[in-house]
């Protein structure tokens, strides 16, 4: 849950406490549908990382007998689960001498050895990993020398203003100019992308559609306008946007098209059904706008 979302989102707004209580162990999410896991995981977004966690449960269940693997070998081996999972969970779980490099352990090796090479490309990324891994490895206590390295950057090796003064390892630091490092590739600029949708209501129901071949795949959604109003479309009853990843996204919602009939792929959801179904933060709240009072408005 913490890769791409904030601790505090996950921990106050009830996130792990609810999923835990669902799925206590990996049986109960192995053995889950695909509805249950998305819906238990709304709201967390990046929905993908939600199916890769049933997927590794369902492998620990077949493969492992219900027990998660010590290997690291093995946890690498595991859905979903990349170098820096791998090595949390076999320093923190098992004690195991394995790096950890996220945000703030390059910060502090990038400082420590002045290495301006970008972290975010191929090059420092293997350095940063192998340096992580000849340090850790070097410590006789995996657990907490990769937990103070985490926590090192976090509240001394800070990106803006470091307290260099109060720094444990200083006299081990090379950089003069920390505020200068790490160096980060050029980002992408936001793109932005609209999203064209249409509300329809009737004595069934909401129509809504399942998405599929995207990162929401298994979400249900409104129902896209067809191209062919595109050029000419309905009149607005909501206009608001979101972000996600690099992208800033204008959603419009619009009238039903006149004539348009359902497709196989819609169905319409009763009221009272649609509190329970996955769905994406951002239509969860255009549709919660449009059925408030049976007022629309623009945003």
């Amino acid at each position: 849950m913490l890769q791409q979302t904030q601790i505090a989102t996950v921990l106050e707004r009830g996130f792990y406490s609810r999923w835990m209580e669902r799925f206590p162990g990996f049986a109960e999410l192995a053995r889950a549908t695909e509805a249950e896991v998305l819906g238990a995981w709304q709201g967390l977004g990046y929905y993908r990382r939600a199916r890769n966690l049933q997927r590794l449960a369902q492998v620990v269940m077949s493969e492992h007998a219900g027990v998660f693997p010590r290997d690291p070998a093995l946890i690498r081996e595991l859905p979903g689960i990349g170098p820096y999972t791998a090595g949390a969970v076999a320093s923190f779980a098992f004690g195991l001498a394995e790096p950890v490099v996220d945000g703030n352990v390059a910060r502090v090796l990038a400082r420590l050895d002045d290495d301006s090479t970008p972290v975010d490309g191929t090059a420092g990324g293997r350095r940063l990993w192998a340096r992580a891994a000849e340090l850790v490895r070097a410590s006789d206590d995996p657990r907490s020398f990769n937990s103070a390295l985490m926590e090192l950057g976090q509240t001394v090796c800070r990106p803006a203003r470091p307290a260099c003064g109060e720094c444990p390892v200083r006299r081990h630091c090379r950089t003069k100019s920390p505020e200068k490092l790490p160096v980060k590739s050029a980002r992408p600029g936001v793109t932005a992308v609209t999203e064209r949708v249409f509300f329809l209501r009737s004595a069934e129901g909401v129509l809504l559609e399942k998405e599929t071949g995207s990162r929401r795949t298994g979400l249900w959604r409104l129902p896209a306008l067809p191209d062919a109003w595109l050029d000419r479309p309905p009149p607005v009853l909501l206009k608001t946007s979101y972000a996600i990843t690099r992208y800033k996204v204008t959603l419009w919602v619009h009238e039903t098209p006149a004539g348009l009939r359902p497709q196989p792929v819609q169905k319409f959801v009763p009221a009272g059904e649609l509190a329970g179904l996955p769905m994406p933060s951002p239509y969860r709240r255009a549709l919660e706008q449009l059925l408030k009072g049976g007022v629309f408005r623009l945003e």
